[in-house]
């Protein structure tokens, strides 16, 4: 109740019609005190966005992967600064005509700029892709600004309302709203040619320090016209510590508002989270401008038009008497999935016809979640990533999931929901599950587990989802244990065979630069290639390639080679009867080190003394070069790693060149990281699922193990890059399960919403 003092002051609800308090010219010089302050605040916020553009695309420059890249960025810099002063300007002129536009009462609603033209020729143009983008990100940041602003700019609207006559304003039809000054910025910006990431960029920009501050235009501008007497009563909750409202608490917002708000107010510094509500807020903005798209879907189930919309509380009703009858198991992949997906909501309906006696509806809002939700489960129902038996069990949860996104709309907007969470953690210990590696049957009873006590005891009390999650995450921990172990132990045992490989490789190339192509007695090539390459083995095991031990087993083998030349002088002769007692020491040791037998080790000196007696007798030629002795014989039975040296030289040279390294696949395959993984698809077409558990520094070889932590395969970067070239190794994505649903559900809206724009023929 106003005071007679305050009638001449208070423009009423009831008054606007009259404009009896206000002649047109008080109502025009308040318009115009309006504009002015709107203009002033949204110059500096302009002002402010321009400085932070220049610094942004400075730091991605500095920071580009390529110096292409980098390039584009510092144009876009020069390209900002010299038109900076012209698109301010047109910014102004453009709020400037919204605003005389308002009061001349030619305002018409923003509407969302068609993403899309046609062309001619029936053809979509690479622009149509950029103007797309770039409507979307306007969009994503419109709606995200209308939903945390609502109740300012609800109060604002209102007092509009009388300023312009008594006439409604909306959000659609006042010029200081974010559609109008989405739109005012856009124009701004269409002279100034930037490459599509500059772009988004700016708009990315313009959300942050112009969109997401104009909550103290709003509440400048209502406390003025507060001043002035235009509907004082309205009363809305302004943020603490507002100059507008000192020590004011917020108050709850309305009914209806509550999920969106919270959502819309996710802090700014926190990267993710903000991108999680632009995510949000483009997929329903989508849903709301595509429904037309989504109706062309043969299984498409829409609430009937004119019907009265079910309560909260109905709604709630009848999803918790479906979800006591879910189905086992629905169907997985195909269009069988998405039919029954979309059952969902059939019998949602149905049921609550049944109990009002005649057709109901669902409120816009709901039936948004609710085709959302059913795209969420319909994606899940055709994962690749999920084996299939995991993927029926996680289908069965879309009405708890339904529940929980209607009962909070946080859902969708924050990866911190404990429900998102429980699916993510379920989804992520289902990648690697597979019969082989659950023959036991534990993760699956546990994830079937898990998903009955939703089915059966999960009513209005989101905490349950919490406890699922700790409860399965606890399950996880306990079996991650026994794999962690497992893991070690195959990784200890393969970094064991690859050092003994490494060793025998180097051993034989040792061996080998010192016997190919040197003509020397059958018992010294024997020696070296077989009983002294495994010694070589043992020693660089043992002791390593800086060790004094292998610089002199090589020095042994270079002078055992030319102790087994011919002698022609005498200074050779005297040099190899001195060098001969050391040589025999050596040797003795390293044949022992190898467990060469003791009768061999004598057969094998009796031998050598008298081929030394003939070299320091000053023979010409070496008797026994082509006969191969007792000894040789004996030390021939030994494994050489020499042959297996030769063998796979051979194979080298034999096997077609490696694929180069600009081929997609090997790319794929080199860029794993330990922790991926792949499906692989055996000879008899069983398919198993690994991780990549570790990569030899020696051979670059990936190990391959199970959930369990047991070996599956080790594969060559080359071998991989070929069976993903013919699909027997297929890498599953690692991003959690809830982030890709969501791209690829804007990405199929994009796409519904480009068939429905495209011309027809």
């Amino acid at each position: 109740m106003n005071t007679s003092g305050d009638d001449g002051k208070i423009v009423d609800l009831q008054q606007r019609q009259s404009q009896q308090s206000f002649g047109n010219d008080r109502l025009g010089e308040l318009l115009r005190a309006v504009r002015g302050t709107a203009l002033k605040r949204l110059q500096a916020l302009v002002s402010a966005l321009f400085e932070n553009i220049d610094d942004a695309l400075f730091d991605l420059a500095e920071k580009a992967e390529s110096n292409a890249v980098q390039t584009v960025y510092f144009e876009g810099m020069r390209k900002v600064r010299l038109q900076r002063q012209t698109i301010e300007q047109t910014f102004q002129e453009q709020f400037s005509r919204l605003i005389g536009d308002f009061a001349a009462g030619k305002l018409r609603p923003a509407k969302a700029e068609s993403a899309v033209h046609a062309q001619s020729g029936g053809a979509l143009s690479l622009v149509d892709d950029t103007e797309l983008e770039e409507s979307l990100a306007i969009t994503s940041a419109i709606a995200k600004a209308e939903n945390r602003l609502a109740p300012p700019l609800n109060a604002l609207n209102q007092r509009l309302s009388v300023l312009r006559g008594g006439s409604s304003v909306e959000d659609a039809t006042n010029p200081v709203a974010p559609a109008h000054l989405g739109q005012a910025f856009r124009v701004a910006m269409r002279p100034l040619e930037l490459s599509v990431n500059s772009r988004l960029i700016i708009f990315k920009l313009f959300d942050r320090y112009v969109l997401a501050n104009l909550g103290d235009v709003y509440d400048e501008i209502n406390a003025q016209l507060i001043q002035a007497g235009v509907l004082p009563q309205i009363r809305y909750a302004l943020p603490p510590g507002s100059k507008y409202a000192p020590g004011q608490a917020p108050a709850p917002a309305a009914d209806g508002t509550a999920g969106q708000a919270a959502v819309a107010a996710e802090p700014m510094g926190d990267v993710a989270a903000q991108l999680q509500v632009e995510l949000y807020n483009t997929v329903r903005s989508l849903l709301a401008t595509r429904r037309a798209a989504l109706a062309a879907d043969p299984n498409y189930v829409a609430s009937p038009a004119g019907a009265p919309n079910m309560s909260i509380t109905e709604l709630l009703s009848v999803l918790t008497l479906l979800q006591t009858s879910a189905p086992a198991a629905p169907a997985v992949g195909g269009p069988e999935a998405a039919r029954l997906v979309h059952q969902v909501k059939r019998e949602l309906l149905d049921q609550a016809g049944r109990f009002h006696g005649n057709a109901v509806g669902v409120a816009g809002a709901d039936e948004e979640t609710i085709d959302l939700v059913g795209m969420l489960f319909e994606y899940i129902l055709q994962d690749r990533n999920l084996p299939a038996q995991m993927q029926a069990q996680l289908g069965r949860l879309q009405i708890p999931f339904l529940k929980a996104a209607i009962l909070d709309k946080h859902l969708f907007a924050q990866k911190s929901h404990p429900a998102r969470q429980l699916l993510d953690s379920m989804a992520h210990a289902c990648l690697g599950w597979s019969e082989e590696s659950d023959k036991d049957g534990r993760l699956h009873e546990k994830v079937k587990q898990v998903v009955e006590s939703l089915l059966k005891d999960f009513d209005d009390d989101l905490d349950i989802f919490e406890k699922a999650r700790l409860d399965f995450e606890a399950f996880l921990d306990t079996n991650r244990k026994r794999a962690d172990l497992a893991e070690q132990r195959a990784a200890e045992a393969t970094r064991g065979r690859e050092k003994l490989h490494a060793a025998r490789r180097t051993s034989a190339r040792e061996v080998l630069q010192r016997v190919e192509g040197r003509e020397m007695p059958e018992i010294v090539r024997t020696v070296l290639t077989r009983p002294w390459a495994n010694y070589l083995v043992l020693t660089l095991l043992r002791q390593g390639e800086d060790s004094n031990e292998w610089r002199q087993a090589l020095r042994f083998a270079d002078e055992f080679v030319w102790s087994a030349q011919p002698k022609p002088t005498d200074a050779e002769r005297l040099r190899l009867r001195g060098m001969l007692p050391l040589l025999e020491k050596a040797l003795r040791h390293g044949l022992a080190t190898v467990a060469y037998h003791e009768n061999d080790v004598k057969q094998l000196m009796q031998e050598l003394n008298q081929l030394y007696t003939g070299l320091l007798g000053g023979a010409p030629s070496v008797p026994g070069l082509e006969i191969v002795s007792r000894a040789a014989a004996a030390a021939a039975a030994i494994d050489s790693p020499v042959e297996e040296e030769i063998v796979l030289r051979a194979e080298a040279a034999a096997a077609p060149p490696d694929p180069l390294d600009d081929d997609e696949c090997v790319r794929q395959a080199k860029s794993l990281k330990v922790g991926a993984w792949i499906e692989l698809t055996g000879a008899d077409g069983a398919k198993e699922r690994a991780k990549l558990s570790w990569i030899s520094p020696i051979s670059s070889k990936y190990l391959f193990v199970n959930r369990k932590g047991l070996k599956v395969a080790d594969k060559t970067v080359q071998v991989l890059a070929a069976e993903i070239r013919r699909g027997e190794a297929v890498v599953l994505e690692e991003v959690p399960l809830f982030d890709r649903a969501l791209d690829a559900i804007v990405e199929r809206l994009k796409a519904a919403q480009a068939k429905t724009d495209a011309p027809t023929a």
